[in-house]
């Protein structure tokens, strides 16, 4: 069989999110099988045990191989999940903040997933807005520079709390940027994201897609607790 050509991104990992519905034809030994023949030296499969009606399992997939990811997408549909939802990014680093060490970068572009003890997880994706009273891409950048920094300043003071991997879609998803957070607690989740809505770069110019939150833990575990048969 021909193989397809590699692709892959010019600077960090593409990155998937599945949000996904259990079926009666759901096989959790097939679901786990696409997990392990995805995972490698440089491919991360998290698994999330969702809350509410939106789906019921997560996964996000990254690393290098674009046609590893989008492989992982077939097989666990093959084995009778039923996608109800997704959102296509990359790991990038900001352009708010060009000199940060190779230290600072590397975490950004390159993540270890999921941080240690931190169990609680929830991902939304968002926009910049560009209406006539408040767009954002109308600021001088170093306004814009400044209002970010504000922004990160308040999440620093959730440090230790709460880890916070921003991924970028402009071009190939619906919104601009994949935010997935990962705390100790579920009330963490809550409070990093009402703290930070009140800078003004989230209350005048954040726009919010859809919130899917839930339990991340070992694969094995979570699609042995989720997935029927």
């Amino acid at each position: 069989m021909t193989q397809p050509q590699y692709v892959s991104t010019s600077i960090g990992w593409g990155v998937l999110h599945l949000f996904c519905k259990v079926s009666d034809a759901s096989d959790k030994q097939r679901v786990l099988a696409a997990v392990k023949e995805t995972e490698d030296a440089d491919h991360q499969v998290l698994a999330v045990a969702l809350f509410g009606h939106k789906a019921d399992i997560g996964f996000m997939v990254l690393g290098p191989d674009l046609w590893r990811i989008r492989s992982f997408q077939t097989k666990i549909q093959r084995a009778g999940l039923l996608v109800a939802d997704s959102y296509v990014s990359m790991t990038e680093t900001s352009e708010y903040s060009p000199d940060l060490p190779e230290e600072m970068k590397s975490p950004r572009l390159y993540p270890e997933l999921p941080p240690e003890g931190k169990h609680a997880f929830c991902f939304y994706p968002m926009s910049k807005r560009r209406e006539e009273q408040g767009n954002w891409y109308t600021l001088p950048y170093e306004n814009r520079r400044e209002l970010m920094y504000e922004h990160g300043k308040s999440g620093r003071n959730f440090r230790g709390r709460i880890l916070q991997v921003v991924t970028g879609s402009t071009g190939v998803d619906d919104f601009e940027w994949g935010v997935t957070l990962f705390g100790n607690y579920l009330d963490d989740l809550k409070e990093v994201v009402y703290t930070m809505r009140y800078d003004e770069a989230s209350a005048i110019y954040g726009e919010f897609g859809t919130f899917y939150t839930g339990m991340v833990d070992e694969p094995e575990i979570v699609i042995d607790q989720v997935v029927n048969g």
